[in-house]
Protein backbone atom coordinates (compact mmCIF):
# COMPACT_ATOMS: atom_id res chain seq x y z
CA UNK A 1 0.00 0.00 0.00
CA UNK A 2 1.31 3.55 -0.64
CA UNK A 3 1.21 6.15 1.72
CA UNK A 4 1.85 10.04 1.65
CA UNK A 5 3.10 12.12 4.95
CA UNK A 6 2.12 15.57 4.78
CA UNK A 7 4.09 16.94 8.20
CA UNK A 8 6.49 19.81 8.61
CA UNK A 9 7.93 18.69 11.59
CA UNK A 10 11.18 16.70 9.24
CA UNK A 11 12.47 14.80 12.21
CA UNK A 12 8.77 13.42 12.78
CA UNK A 13 8.15 13.03 9.27
CA UNK A 14 11.10 11.14 8.52
CA UNK A 15 10.94 8.99 11.24
CA UNK A 16 7.51 7.72 10.60
CA UNK A 17 7.90 7.04 6.95
CA UNK A 18 11.14 4.89 8.33
CA UNK A 19 9.09 2.98 10.46
CA UNK A 20 5.72 2.37 7.88
CA UNK A 21 8.85 1.34 4.96
CA UNK A 22 9.63 -1.21 7.16
CA UNK A 23 6.53 -2.32 7.61
CA UNK A 24 5.86 -3.50 4.50
CA UNK A 25 3.88 0.67 2.75
CA UNK A 26 5.45 2.64 0.42
CA UNK A 27 6.09 5.89 2.00
CA UNK A 28 5.82 9.67 0.14
CA UNK A 29 6.61 12.78 2.45
CA UNK A 30 6.07 16.04 1.87
CA UNK A 31 6.56 18.87 4.62
CA UNK A 32 4.13 21.74 2.97
CA UNK A 33 0.30 21.46 2.47
CA UNK A 34 -0.05 22.99 -0.74
CA UNK A 35 2.46 20.45 -2.04
CA UNK A 36 0.58 17.55 -0.34
CA UNK A 37 -2.74 18.63 -1.61
CA UNK A 38 -1.30 18.76 -5.14
CA UNK A 39 0.79 15.10 -4.70
CA UNK A 40 -2.65 13.65 -3.39
CA UNK A 41 -4.67 15.29 -6.46
CA UNK A 42 -2.20 13.68 -8.53
CA UNK A 43 -1.06 10.16 -7.77
CA UNK A 44 -2.61 7.21 -6.31
CA UNK A 45 -2.45 6.77 -2.97
CA UNK A 46 -4.21 4.18 -0.45
CA UNK A 47 -4.01 7.00 2.31
CA UNK A 48 -2.85 9.81 3.94
CA UNK A 49 -1.26 10.87 7.13
CA UNK A 50 -2.03 14.76 7.02
CA UNK A 51 -1.09 16.93 10.17
CA UNK A 52 -2.73 19.80 10.88
CA UNK A 53 -0.51 22.82 11.21
CA UNK A 54 1.08 23.47 8.12
CA UNK A 55 3.20 26.28 6.13
CA UNK A 56 0.87 26.67 2.53
CA UNK A 57 -2.56 25.06 3.45
CA UNK A 58 -3.45 23.57 6.93
CA UNK A 59 -4.34 20.00 7.34
CA UNK A 60 -8.20 21.06 7.26
CA UNK A 61 -8.24 22.93 3.69
CA UNK A 62 -6.07 20.07 2.33
CA UNK A 63 -8.48 17.61 3.30
CA UNK A 64 -11.73 19.72 2.67
CA UNK A 65 -10.43 20.32 -0.98
CA UNK A 66 -9.68 16.89 -1.57
CA UNK A 67 -12.90 15.85 -0.57
CA UNK A 68 -15.09 18.50 -2.94
CA UNK A 69 -12.95 17.42 -5.68
CA UNK A 70 -13.88 14.24 -5.48
CA UNK A 71 -11.01 11.89 -3.81
CA UNK A 72 -12.14 9.59 -1.31
CA UNK A 73 -8.35 8.41 -0.01
CA UNK A 74 -8.57 7.71 3.64
CA UNK A 75 -7.02 10.57 5.37
CA UNK A 76 -5.69 10.50 8.98
CA UNK A 77 -4.96 13.72 11.11
CA UNK A 78 -2.36 14.41 13.09
CA UNK A 79 -2.10 18.06 15.26
CA UNK A 80 -0.56 18.94 18.16
CA UNK A 81 -4.21 20.47 19.41
CA UNK A 82 -6.54 18.65 21.05
CA UNK A 83 -10.15 19.00 22.56
CA UNK A 84 -12.93 18.22 21.09
CA UNK A 85 -13.80 21.23 19.30
CA UNK A 86 -10.27 20.52 17.24
CA UNK A 87 -11.23 17.05 16.34
CA UNK A 88 -14.77 17.29 15.56
CA UNK A 89 -13.73 20.11 12.62
CA UNK A 90 -10.93 17.93 11.47
CA UNK A 91 -14.08 14.81 11.20
CA UNK A 92 -16.79 17.69 9.77
CA UNK A 93 -14.24 18.51 7.15
CA UNK A 94 -13.90 14.84 5.47
CA UNK A 95 -11.46 13.14 8.03
CA UNK A 96 -11.39 9.64 8.92
CA UNK A 97 -9.18 9.18 11.84
CA UNK A 98 -7.70 11.47 14.21
CA UNK A 99 -4.75 10.96 16.46
CA UNK A 100 -3.43 13.62 18.75
CA UNK A 101 0.36 14.15 19.30
CA UNK A 102 2.63 13.06 20.95
CA UNK A 103 0.90 9.32 20.40
CA UNK A 104 2.28 5.72 20.49
CA UNK A 105 3.68 4.55 17.09
CA UNK A 106 1.96 1.06 17.34
CA UNK A 107 -1.07 3.13 17.93
CA UNK A 108 -0.72 4.69 14.61
CA UNK A 109 0.28 1.71 12.78
CA UNK A 110 -3.31 0.03 14.41
CA UNK A 111 -5.12 3.03 13.23
CA UNK A 112 -4.03 2.57 9.30
CA UNK A 113 -4.59 -0.82 9.16
CA UNK A 114 -7.97 -0.43 10.20
CA UNK A 115 -8.50 2.44 7.68
CA UNK A 116 -6.89 0.71 4.87
CA UNK A 117 -9.09 -2.33 5.75
CA UNK A 118 -12.06 -0.10 6.07
CA UNK A 119 -11.91 0.79 2.58
CA UNK A 120 -10.37 -1.62 0.39
CA UNK A 121 -12.84 -4.84 2.28
CA UNK A 122 -15.58 -2.83 3.52
CA UNK A 123 -17.07 -2.70 7.04
CA UNK A 124 -17.49 -6.05 8.70
CA UNK A 125 -15.90 -7.95 5.66
CA UNK A 126 -13.22 -10.45 6.53
CA UNK A 127 -8.88 -9.59 5.89
CA UNK A 128 -8.39 -13.59 5.04
CA UNK A 129 -8.26 -14.24 1.60
CA UNK A 130 -8.07 -17.78 0.65
CA UNK A 131 -7.16 -18.86 -2.45
CA UNK A 132 -7.21 -22.84 -2.84
CA UNK A 133 -4.83 -24.60 -0.01
CA UNK A 134 -3.17 -19.97 0.24
CA UNK A 135 -4.54 -18.12 3.48
CA UNK A 136 -3.43 -14.63 3.20
CA UNK A 137 -4.26 -12.30 6.17
CA UNK A 138 -3.90 -8.79 5.33
CA UNK A 139 -4.70 -7.57 9.09
CA UNK A 140 -1.75 -9.63 10.54
CA UNK A 141 0.22 -9.58 7.30
CA UNK A 142 0.80 -13.40 7.65
CA UNK A 143 0.70 -16.09 4.99
CA UNK A 144 -0.24 -20.20 5.30
CA UNK A 145 0.43 -22.44 2.47
CA UNK A 146 -2.06 -25.82 3.32
CA UNK A 147 -1.39 -25.57 7.62
CA UNK A 148 2.38 -24.23 7.16
CA UNK A 149 3.04 -20.77 7.54
CA UNK A 150 5.41 -19.35 4.94
CA UNK A 151 7.68 -16.26 6.19
CA UNK A 152 8.07 -13.66 3.62
CA UNK A 153 9.32 -10.39 3.97
CA UNK A 154 7.65 -6.78 4.24
CA UNK A 155 8.16 -6.14 0.47
CA UNK A 156 7.20 -9.73 -0.03
CA UNK A 157 3.88 -9.59 1.02
CA UNK A 158 3.16 -5.96 -0.13
CA UNK A 159 3.95 -7.02 -3.71
CA UNK A 160 1.88 -10.41 -2.68
CA UNK A 161 -0.88 -8.12 -1.17
CA UNK A 162 -1.48 -6.15 -4.67
CA UNK A 163 -2.41 -9.41 -6.49
CA UNK A 164 -4.25 -10.56 -3.61
CA UNK A 165 -6.54 -7.37 -3.41
CA UNK A 166 -7.07 -7.90 -7.63
CA UNK A 167 -7.22 -11.97 -7.67
CA UNK A 168 -8.27 -13.29 -11.34
CA UNK A 169 -7.00 -9.88 -12.48
CA UNK A 170 -4.09 -8.56 -14.43
CA UNK A 171 -2.13 -5.84 -12.29
CA UNK A 172 0.82 -4.68 -13.99
CA UNK A 173 4.75 -4.09 -13.33
CA UNK A 174 3.67 0.08 -13.39
CA UNK A 175 1.03 -0.46 -10.63
CA UNK A 176 2.73 -2.70 -8.55
CA UNK A 177 5.74 -0.54 -8.74
CA UNK A 178 3.05 2.58 -7.70
CA UNK A 179 1.80 0.98 -4.42
CA UNK A 180 4.89 -0.86 -3.11
CA UNK A 181 7.53 1.29 -3.96
CA UNK A 182 7.86 4.99 -3.08
CA UNK A 183 7.30 7.88 -5.45
CA UNK A 184 11.46 8.31 -5.53
CA UNK A 185 12.38 5.22 -6.33
CA UNK A 186 14.07 5.24 -9.93
CA UNK A 187 15.65 1.70 -9.84
CA UNK A 188 15.25 -0.91 -12.23
CA UNK A 189 11.51 -1.89 -12.68
CA UNK A 190 12.54 -5.48 -13.19
CA UNK A 191 12.55 -5.24 -9.25
CA UNK A 192 9.62 -6.41 -9.27
CA UNK A 193 10.15 -9.51 -11.55
CA UNK A 194 13.14 -10.28 -8.92
CA UNK A 195 9.61 -10.38 -6.74
CA UNK A 196 7.31 -12.42 -8.11
CA UNK A 197 9.90 -14.82 -8.76
CA UNK A 198 10.78 -15.41 -5.10
CA UNK A 199 7.03 -15.32 -3.92
CA UNK A 200 6.38 -18.67 -6.77
CA UNK A 201 9.67 -20.20 -5.05
CA UNK A 202 8.09 -19.47 -1.63
CA UNK A 203 4.37 -20.37 -2.76
CA UNK A 204 4.05 -22.31 -5.71
CA UNK A 205 5.28 -22.03 -9.46
CA UNK A 206 1.72 -21.95 -10.55
CA UNK A 207 0.32 -19.40 -8.45
CA UNK A 208 1.51 -16.09 -10.40
CA UNK A 209 0.92 -16.18 -13.93
CA UNK A 210 2.62 -13.91 -16.38
CA UNK A 211 0.30 -12.07 -18.80
CA UNK A 212 2.72 -11.04 -21.79
CA UNK A 213 3.19 -7.70 -21.92
CA UNK A 214 0.24 -7.06 -19.83
CA UNK A 215 1.38 -7.66 -16.49
CA UNK A 216 0.65 -10.72 -13.27
CA UNK A 217 -2.69 -12.51 -12.59
CA UNK A 218 -3.13 -14.21 -9.11
CA UNK A 219 -4.45 -17.45 -9.66
CA UNK A 220 -7.76 -18.52 -7.59
CA UNK A 221 -7.71 -21.76 -6.00
CA UNK A 222 -4.48 -22.58 -6.91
Amino acid sequence: MRLLIVEDEKRLALSLAKGLTAEGYAVDVVHDGLEGLHRAGESPYDLLILDIMLPGMNGYRVCSTLRAAGNEVPILMLTAKDGEYDEAEGLDTGADDYLTKPFSYVVLVARIKALLRRRGQGAGASPVHTLGELRVDTATRRVFLRDDEVTLTAKEFAVLEQLVLRVGEVVSKAEILDHVWDFAYDGDPNIVEVYVSTLRRKLGAGLIRTVRGAGYRLEAGR
